[in-house]
């Protein structure tokens, strides 16, 4: 049996690319044009390689879940949950992000606008987020088992309370808003943050 021709590009370099395509631009502000032209492949390579737009967005957010994951957990291993939630807000500031770079959260950013034929992207959206809520809400409870936040502690408010802000520093940094801005919002939040006060002189080290 002949072999099919071998592809001429690299799976994960081209969605790389779609993410910070659809990063940039959400899922309904990025056309299949768009796409190819910024994959550097065909239009028959990408439904070969993807299928259509929204198996690549699927696959694209997969990817891109994958990679803050990792992010997010050597993040949260801190027995802090004070510093942890501080360096974990400020991933969302773009305080940290390589001159360029899109800011936020791909997973808010790509749903803030669906029409209804993108219905399923938006559920989709909506259930990974949900998910990642009560991954953060079962955090706070282990902080709160080790006494790092307080016994009558309500983690599944307090964890709802950070994704807010954490959703709201999306939308304002894709909104203009400088990372100098967005940095004295996530100190100012961590004011009334109910863990353990660092001790005289500490400073918090953002993401």
């Amino acid at each position: 049996m002949a072999k099919g021709r071998p592809r001429e590009f690299d799976i994960d370099e081209a969605l790389d690319k779609a993410i910070d395509l659809f990063w940039r631009q959400g899922y309904e502000g990025t056309s299949l044009a768009d796409l190819v032209a910024a994959m550097g492949i065909t239009k028959p390579s990408l439904y070969a390689a993807f299928g259509n737009k929204e198996e690549l967005f699927r696959k694209a957010v997969d990817r891109y879940s994958e990679q803050r994951l990792a992010l997010v957990d050597a993040i949260f291993d801190d027995p802090s949950s004070r510093r942890a939630i501080e360096r974990f807000l400020m991933l969302f500031t773009g305080a940290e992000q390589p001159e360029g770079a899109p800011c936020g959260c791909l997973m808010v950013q790509g749903a803030l606008v669906c029409s209804p034929e993108g219905g399923a992207v938006k559920q989709d959206l909506l259930s990974r987020r949900m998910s990642n809520l009560q991954w953060l809400c079962d955090r706070l409870e282990g902080w709160k088992a080790d006494g790092d936040l307080p016994p009558d502690t309500d983690t599944q408010s307090l964890g709802r309370f950070v994704a807010t802000v954490a959703n709201g520093l999306t939308v304002q940094s894709t909104s203009g808003a400088k990372p100098e801005q967005l940095k004295i919002v996530v100190q100012q939040f961590m004011q009334s943050w109910p863990g353990r006060q660092e001790a005289a002189g500490a400073k918090v080290k953002a993401a």
